[in-house]
């Protein structure tokens, strides 16, 4: 589950990954088809990635991100 502070969430699964590119797309007034033309990606990545497909590639999800000004963080437990 993930813990959620003002400016932090920790994320523990792929869905909930996608989970949160969703909420921040919607609430920026996006649709999947916006994101996927300014990060040039086709729009099926989009939708995998917003329903938590497992074996989405990682530097797109990092462009996905930072697109939507969400930054990755890692760091110890």
């Amino acid at each position: 589950m993930p813990r959620n502070t003002v400016d932090e969430i920790s994320i523990t699964s792929v869905g909930e990954l996608g989970k949160l590119i969703r909420q921040t797309r919607k609430a920026q007034k996006m649709t999947q088809e916006d994101v996927s033309g300014l990060a040039g990606l086709g729009n099926r990545f989009i939708i995998d990635l917003e329903h938590g497909k497992e074996t989405v590639q990682a530097q797109k999800v990092i462009d996905v991100l930072n697109l939507l000004g969400l930054e990755l963080i890692i760091r110890k437990r």
